[in-house]
């Protein structure tokens, strides 16, 4: 999308369809997973990705999940603690899991993408994610070029972090910012300068990091369009090579903490709508791409090649640009994405530790995927990737006439078709510009686990 197609949109058509709706980092959504899948269901399909004929490649995960404080914003499984003793016992039980998981899997798959995530990988000192990189290099056969990354915190990270991280062969850097404004930052508790940042940003520089990105979040409170106006400038000053722009998920009914954020200090989703249009502009202006729902990239950034060839996918982590891989994670509450199954870790640190602790796996839940799972994954992640789905492929693969099993859905979107949002002909369905500020909604139309009285599981959609 060019900065010059960037729709006004009209007020009414955000109330329109402003409701809670997935964000599709998976399809089906966490919802439909279910206790009954087991530790046994999960071996059963290692095994069977293993016999493939050319088995996919391996995508690693690790759920780091201390922090010092509470984001407010935060809607991940966080431990907050001022004890730093905490990473040494948990790092052993990310070595017995790896020690359960990494046997079963064959010789020769070999991993090609890497990601720490959390809470906030830099709480853990510099000597044990030296340990940690280590350990898992002694488990895993890594493929060369392999993505190797992680989110920083810049209040956490020094920098000796920096330099362990470099030594270790990490080669990409996240780092939330959200907000410069200081009004913001007070609110959801996230004191965070620009100097700070970007000295993490030069450091990582100076170190050979191919890719630096930032994360910003627009919907917290007190944001206004001019205000956040300022911190896109400040964005670009720091030059990043991604940035990932993200609807604040609102749950405090869910998420107990958000109750500290007052409803009435948010922004309209008419406000919220002309924040994201103003960094769209800026960004797009600046000579970015806007990849997806939520990223923007530079052109010869490996994110935006993975578009340009087909290859850009989306999982528990966001957008990715590994395709195909079989995901494994570690930790706490982690989702593992392995062949036609989901499955996911304890969410309790505590009973996650017993369960490692006992067997070596710490299974609770997860889904074995149908055959119509695959397909309507397929439709809804090609169209949040790409925008766009050509019918003859689809029933190419499927066997399937498209308009046919697909009518229901079609249905639903016509009156999104009416309102711009979306167009298809015999050959093709287009999600248009307007309709890309709310592709969720448009894909909403081919989830089949969509019921009454689930919607308030989800963040609204504007």
């Amino acid at each position: 999308m060019s900065a010059a197609v960037i729709p006004i949109v009209d007020p009414d058509l955000i109330a329109k369809y402003d409701q809670a709706g997935p964000r599709y980092t998976s399809y089906p959504t966490a919802p439909q997973f279910h206790e009954g899948f087991t530790r046994e269901n999960l071996r059963a399909e290692i095994a069977r990705t293993n016999a493939l004929t050319g088995p996919p490649p391996l995508s690693l995960y690790f759920h780091l999940p201390f922090c010092e404080s509470v984001c407010l914003f935060c809607g991940c499984n966080v431990t907050w603690t001022r004890d730093r003793q905490r990473p040494a016992p948990y790092t052993d039980l990310l070595l017995r899991e790896m020690d359960a998981l990494a046997p079963q899997l064959a010789p020769g798959r070999r991993v090609v993408q890497l990601h720490w995530g959390g809470g906030t990988p830099t709480f853990f000192s510099p000597e044990q994610l030296s340990f940690l990189a280590a350990e898992i290099r002694r488990r895993f056969e890594f493929a060369p070029g392999a993505e190797i990354g992680l989110e920083v915190d810049p209040r956490e990270t020094s920098t000796a972090h920096m330099d362990a991280l470099a030594d270790a062969g990490f080669n990409r850097l996240s780092m939330g910012v959200q907000d410069f404004d200081p009004q913001v930052q007070e609110a959801v508790n996230r004191l965070q300068s620009f100097d700070m940042t970007r000295r993490v940003v030069e450091e990582g520089r100076a170190r050979g990091f191919k890719s630096i990105s930032v994360d910003l979040i627009y919907g917290l409170p007190h944001q206004s369009e001019p205000g956040f106006a300022r911190t896109l400038d400040q964005i670009l000053s720091l030059n990043p090579d991604r940035i990932a722009l993200f609807n604040f998920a609102y749950l405090p009914e869910m998420i107990r903490h958000q109750k500290a954020i007052r409803p009435d200090t948010l922004p309209t989703p008419p406000e919220k709508l002309r924040i994201l249009r103003r960094a769209i502009t800026t960004f797009t202006d600046a000579g970015y791409r806007f990849i997806g729902m939520d990223h923007f990239a530079r052109p010869d950034d490996s994110m935006a090649r993975a578009q340009d060839e087909g290859r850009l996918y989306r999982n528990f982590q966001g957008y990715t640009t590994h395709a195909g891989c079989d995901l494994y994670a570690f930790g706490v509450s982690a989702i593992s994405q392995i062949g036609r199954t989901y499955s996911q870790n304890l969410k309790d640190i505590h009973s996650y530790g017993e369960a490692i602790g006992q067997n070596g796996l710490a299974t609770h839940r997860g889904l074995i995927l149908s055959d119509e799972d695959l397909l309507r994954r397929g439709v809804i992640m090609h169209l949040l990737c790409h925008f766009s789905l050509d019918f003859a492929a689809i029933e190419k693969a499927s066997g399937l006439r498209f308009t046919e099993h697909f009518a229901e859905a079609l249905e639903r979107l016509r009156e999104m078709r009416a309102d711009g949002l979306v167009a298809w002909d015999d050959r093709e369905l287009r999600i248009t510009p307007l309709g890309r500020l709310l592709a969720r909604n448009i894909v909403m139309a081919f989830d089949a686990y969509l019921r009454p009285g689930a919607f308030s599981r989800f963040s609204r959609t504007v």
